[in-house]
């Protein structure tokens, strides 16, 4: 259903204009307004106080919140300041509008650390709006792939892990050395326990960490690196790191392998991405996701969130569509690269010296 409300704090003149500007833009392309909000809402434009912000409490998983925060002075560093915000509102996207008598900017946040922005021109409003609807429904009509089935039957031969896992073990020190393991973003410094149980209950967060690695076990599947863990040091089989089974297409979820008796980690939201390209590409061996850049990579179009099926899909054309799938390196908008190799090693190899840290936006 393609419906969206607006709902928040009290609103400036400026915010009123730009609330009346979204609601007039996202009619228009079909999606129905509501007053109040439905259980099943698909996207609320929330605006948010910058001394308490209020999160949107959803009531589904497949309800979009992006957070409208205005602020009148540009801070020093823009991202540093708003991304907070972004989390303590508990939302999928935040608008940072800076707003004075010399200009108007957005600044598009996102979980990924993306960070982009747009300018307001008095010279027509409806292109702005368009170029806002733009930016923001391709991600906001996106479907999320984050559930997992744990399944207790993998092999007790496979309990303490194989030569696979210790080779991912031991790369994820090697992308720690490489600095490309910023540290898990501490939630509970910006969250109440309430809002940190909202989160898990609706998407299993606990906490945020960037980049993950696998590495194919058969024709079927593979190991993977576990959400919201230290990847410099993994050592755990169903904690640290996931046996991944297949993709559930009834019923939407990544199922798990796992020894009994254990409380399992999340795996990845990437895991879906990671099937897709295994399934697909038998001489694929390993796959490395990290938020940096290189010179000269092939880039998605639009910035998708982590975990979709969108990213998936299109990450996965690009490898296909790439001289050798088995080795490719493939830009995620605003966010980060997608890496194929033979084997992990052969992915370290090709990218020593060539990593840039800082993700180019736009």
């Amino acid at each position: 259903m393609r419906s969206f409300t607006i709902t928040g704090t009290e609103k400036s003149p400026f915010l009123t204009w730009f609330a009346e500007g979204l609601k007039e833009q996202f009619s228009r392309e079909g999606y129905e307004y509501y007053e109040e909000p439905v259980d099943d809402i698909r996207l609320v434009f929330n605006v948010i106080d910058k001394e308490k912000p209020r999160p949107f409490r959803r009531k589904a998983q497949a309800t979009f919140v992006v957070s409208i925060l205005e602020y009148q002075e540009e801070p020093e560093n823009a991202f540093e300041f708003a991304y907070p915000y972004l989390i303590r509102s508990l939302a999928n996207h935040l608008i940072f509008l800076i707003n004075n008598e010399e200009k108007t900017v957005l600044y598009f946040v996102t979980p990924e650390q993306g960070f982009y922005k747009m300018t307001y021109s008095l010279e027509g409003e409806v292109p702005f709006f368009q170029k806002v609807y733009e930016r923001l429904e391709p991600i906001a009509s996106s479907q999320l792939v984050i559930n997992n089935d744990f399944i207790e039957d993998l092999p007790e031969d496979l309990w303490n892990g194989n030569e696979i896992t210790e080779k991912l073990r031991i790369s994820g020190k090697k992308l720690d050395d490489m600095n490309l393991l910023p540290a898990p973003f501490p939630l509970e410094k910006y969250l109440t326990p309430r809002d940190m149980r909202q989160l898990k209950k609706l998407y299993g967060i606990g906490g945020l960490s960037y980049g993950n690695l696998s590495s194919r076990h058969d024709e079927q599947s593979f190991w993977m690196s576990a959400s919201g863990i230290n990847k410099a040091d993994m050592r755990k089989i169903g904690q640290d790191i996931l046996y991944i089974k297949q993709y559930n297409r009834d019923n939407n979820t990544m199922e798990i392998s796992v020894p009994p008796n254990i409380s399992p980690k999340r795996a990845s939201v990437d895991a879906i991405e990671h099937w897709m390209i295994y399934r697909e590409h038998p001489n694929v061996g390993a796959i490395v996701h990290i938020h940096a850049w290189m010179d000269g990579v092939t880039a998605t179009e639009i910035n998708y969130p982590c975990g979709t099926l969108q990213l998936a899909e299109t990450v996965a054309e690009l490898v296909r569509n790439a001289d050798d799938p088995s080795r490719a390196v493939i830009g995620l908008k605003n966010h980060g690269l997608t890496i194929t190799g033979t084997d992990l090693d052969d992915i370290f190899e090709r990218i020593d010296g060539r990593i840039i840290t800082q993700v180019p936006m736009s």
